[in-house]
């Protein structure tokens, strides 16, 4: 009988995973092109991590970046592959990991208060932005003159800040409407 249960809570677990890889997929292909795509891909990752937690919101963003690195068009604008990984867009990406750590582990922790939640995804935002922008300005280097952080910041960080709110009003509020039906 206990078996039974734990094999359950993980085809629950598995089919959870499942859904947040596709919705944070169907995310990242709702994009406006700029230097770095406005995308709803951080509204996807701040949902998935505030309704699964850590453990199902991480391993699912990282499922959703495996499969993008792979070649699988999950990213935006339907692009996949190695090349996006490792361009400038790639650490944005990558930075999604440590969005869904947090937001997750918060979720876990204080059982999905919306205070917390909405704190949690404003400090996970800003550090996919630390990572994402510290990586694009290292890959911009490399190929252009170095940019100074002011200049960088106003193409990667400045413009999206008022969407990248937007987004995160909407994935508290989906988390917080949500969460109680989540097992």
């Amino acid at each position: 009988m206990e078996k039974e249960k734990n094999k359950k809570l993980k085809t629950i677990d598995l089919a959870y995973m499942g859904l947040s890889v596709a919705l944070i997929a169907v995310c990242s292909w709702i994009s406006i092109p700029l230097t770095v795509p406005i995308t709803l891909q951080t509204l996807g990752v701040c949902t998935v991590a505030g309704l699964f937690g850590f453990k199902r919101g991480t391993l699912a963003t990282i499922v959703y970046i495996l499969l993008g690195t792979i070649g699988v068009p999950l990213f935006a604008q339907f692009s996949g592959g190695l090349g996006i990984i490792g361009g400038s867009t790639g650490g944005y990406i990558i930075g999604f990991i440590f969005t869904a750590m947090i937001v997750g582990f918060v979720s876990d922790k204080t059982q999905g208060k919306l205070w917390a939640v909405v704190l949690s995804m404003v400090v996970g935002v800003l550090l996919c932005y630390i990572f994402g922008t510290a990586w694009f300005a290292f890959i911009y280097a490399k190929s252009n003159e170095p940019a100074a952080l002011g200049t960088i910041l106003g193409w990667c960080v400045f413009p999206f800040i008022p969407f990248d709110a937007a987004k995160i009003a909407i994935a508290a509020v989906l988390t917080n409407r949500l969460k109680r039906f989540v097992k």
